[in-house]
């Protein structure tokens, strides 16, 4: 059986529209006849993220590319396993749950999903990304602007580095 293929929409930070797109690349999938399914979404209770899965088809997870089966998938780029360090540098958060960089260079394609520093903070002021109480604490911390400036940048050149 051939191997399916690994998609990863890459972001620099939560709420840029990765899971979006992905959902968005899902449905124009299913319209043109392939079978496509979810098997895990994360939406985070945000509203728009949360009504895109309605309509296709919902599996449980399984180890979906050994089976042959296309994922597509998101990653934030403070989820890379060797950029640990560097993005606490920049944000002063340690992030816990990471991927190895070997499931991104595995991936047959990696679309950067991108967005301004100053549009991804009207998003998260609007209540497009968290939720209302901790809007204020996120656009005071990890939602600087330099550290958004400086988490675009390191996804931009990790997609090249990739691709």
């Amino acid at each position: 059986m051939a191997r399916g293929k690994l998609r990863i929409y890459l972001g620099a930070a939560p709420g840029v529209g990765k899971t979006y797109a992905m959902q968005s690349e899902a449905h124009r999938r299913t319209e043109r006849g392939t079978d496509c399914v979810v098997a895990f979404v994360e939406h985070h209770h945000r509203p728009r993220t949360e009504v895109m899965p309605h309509g296709l088809e919902q599996v449980p997870r399984r180890r979906l590319l050994a089976a042959g089966i296309d994922v597509v998938s998101t990653v934030n780029i403070q989820h890379l396993e060797s950029l640990g360090d560097v993005v606490e540098s920049i944000t002063g958060v340690r992030q816990r749950e990471t991927v190895p960089d070997e499931v991104v260079r595995r991936a047959d394609d990696i679309e950067l999903v991108d967005m301004s520093p100053q549009a991804l903070r009207r998003r998260m002021a609007h209540g497009n990304i968290y939720q209302p109480d901790k809007v204020d604490a996120a656009l005071a911390n990890y939602f600087r602007p330099g550290n958004l400036t400086a988490l675009r940048e390191l996804a931009d050149l990790s997609a090249v580095a990739t691709s």
